[in-house]
């Protein structure tokens, strides 16, 4: 039974592997997302098949949790997807941090002392090695971080808590106490796990831990999100790989080393797709800086109705479409890939424009367009799109904002100034769909807006873009 739980752990590393590697491309993300699936699942079979549990109470919490997880990601719009992103983030390093604080308890079981409601019959404190120990520390460490945090990301970018950087005086010094603070109680409970006081410094260890995990996400601004998002991914596996030592499972190890190297990279592909470095997304403030430093544009936003818009469009040979978080709360993705369909037959070349982090989470444009099946081949990265943009006859910028701000590239004063961006403002017409006149979810405002050749679009996007079918159809 042994050989065939390693062999079995083996073969579902190797299609967490194969499904990562998949992730990578939008036309196979959908099998590589399956793929994965099958083999987590092969594992906890496995796994529970090898092991002696009370069964009744495993399948009852496996049946909850996935009646729970089915309904959630059943009901999610896809406004939510971001904010369930989160939760499912928070969850994964609560279940980290409850594993290496159930097997400490497990382990620190007296004589005739209750477990789960059992009589534990042990001879004393079971022996805790130093290794055991650390790694305990660390599952609890970055698992509180990750669960707290994730719930403040969660709040963020549900609008609870709203997308300001909160921050207050002597933030970074308190949260540098309280890193400390977490670093002196770990070494405390390694040095001595089963010693008198290694149950008070490990539940130190767990209230020090949520606590940064809130007062680390406090003062990131709602512009920064899709990092914070992505970060927490990478730790949510790698507290599951610490979990992973503590019960000494081969499969969690290898599956949180995946997840936490997969998303530490991603993390690092979005700042730089920022221009700014980890350390500064993490303790810059800067949505509060965003706020305080961006200047008023003097220039003149200059509305156009959607029936001018349309013979403008209409004699475009070219249309880049740029999607920002607008186009989500509108849900106007399947709008506008009947927009794009339209304008093809009318023989314009199609492309759609995507910055790394345009919306609230890693991806998000491309889970919106790909609902909306539209060409994989016509989604374009920045790099590929810019080159060209001059010669763009039309831009739809829809609910975009930081990416696509003109004051990256020639305002030095600004907070996201040397931040690459998609040039919208180099096409010879720029159209801007937005609700209003307010700046986006970082709080700079946009100097796109005023460009002599931006026009605006005001209205819900999701009508104003089925407004132009309609004038495409009737014509």
């Amino acid at each position: 039974m042994e050989h065939l739980v390693n062999l079995s752990y083996i073969a579902a590393a190797i299609l967490f592997v194969f499904g990562i590697k998949m992730l990578g491309n939008a036309s196979t993300a959908r099998k590589g997302n399956q793929l994965s699936s099958f083999g987590m699942a092969l594992a906890v079979v496995v796994t529970l098949l090898a092991s002696d549990l009370n069964y009744a109470l495993i399948v009852g919490a496996l049946a909850l949790g996935s009646a729970i997880g089915f309904v959630a990601a059943k009901r999610v719009q896809m406004t939510g997807m971001p904010e369930l992103v989160a939760l499912f983030n928070g969850f994964g390093g609560l279940a980290s941090l409850l594993v290496g604080a159930a097997e400490y308890q497990r382990a620190h079981a007296t004589i005739n002392g209750s477990l789960l409601g059992k009589v534990v019959e042990a001879t004393g404190i079971e022996a805790v090695d130093t290794f055991t120990a650390v790694v305990t520390v660390l599952a609890i460490l970055i698992g509180g971080i990750t669960f707290t945090g994730s719930i403040y990301a969660w709040g963020k970018l549900s609008g609870k808590l709203g997308g300001r950087a909160l921050t207050f005086p002597g933030q970074k010094a308190f949260n540098a106490l309280l890193a400390l603070g977490i670093i002196g109680t770990g070494i405390a409970f390694a040095l001595d796990p089963t010693g008198s006081i290694g149950y008070p410094m490990l539940i130190a260890v767990i209230v020090l831990s949520l606590a940064l995990g809130a007062f680390a996400v406090m003062p990131i601004g709602g512009g920064d999100m899709p990092v914070v998002i992505s970060l927490l991914n990478s730790c949510s596996g790698l507290a599951a790989s610490a979990a992973g030592f503590v019960i000494g499972n081969n499969v969690l190890i290898v599956a949180g080393c995946l997840v936490g190297a997969s998303g530490l990279i991603l993390t690092v592909i979005m700042c730089k797709a920022m221009n700014r470095t980890l350390v500064n997304v993490l303790f810059s403030g800067f949505g509060a800086t965003a706020q305080q430093s961006s200047g008023t544009s003097t220039g003149e936003l200059k509305p156009i109705s959607a029936e001018d818009a349309y013979y403008i469009l209409e004699a475009a040979k070219s249309v880049v479409v740029i999607p920002g978080y607008g186009m989500a709360v509108a849900q106007a993705q399947h709008a506008v890939k009947e927009l794009g369909e339209l304008l093809e037959d009318n023989g314009c070349e199609m492309r759609y424009a995507i910055h790394p982090v345009a919306g609230r989470m890693p991806g998000h444009m491309n889970v919106l367009l790909a609902e909306a099946d539209v060409p994989y081949e016509q989604l374009c990265e920045m790099d590929d799109v810019n080159p060209t943009i001059e010669m763009v006859d039309v831009a739809i910028v829809i609910g975009a904002n930081d990416v696509v701000n003109p004051a990256a590239a020639n305002d030095e004063s600004s907070p996201i100034y040397g931040m690459p961006i998609i040039e919208a403002y180099k096409a010879k017409t720029t159209f801007c769909l937005k609700r209003g006149k307010g700046a986006g979810f970082s709080g700079l405002e946009n100097t796109l807006f005023t460009a002599p050749n931006t026009r605006m679009l005001y209205g819900d996007a999701k009508a104003t873009v089925t407004g132009l079918v309609t004038q495409f159809k009737d014509s």
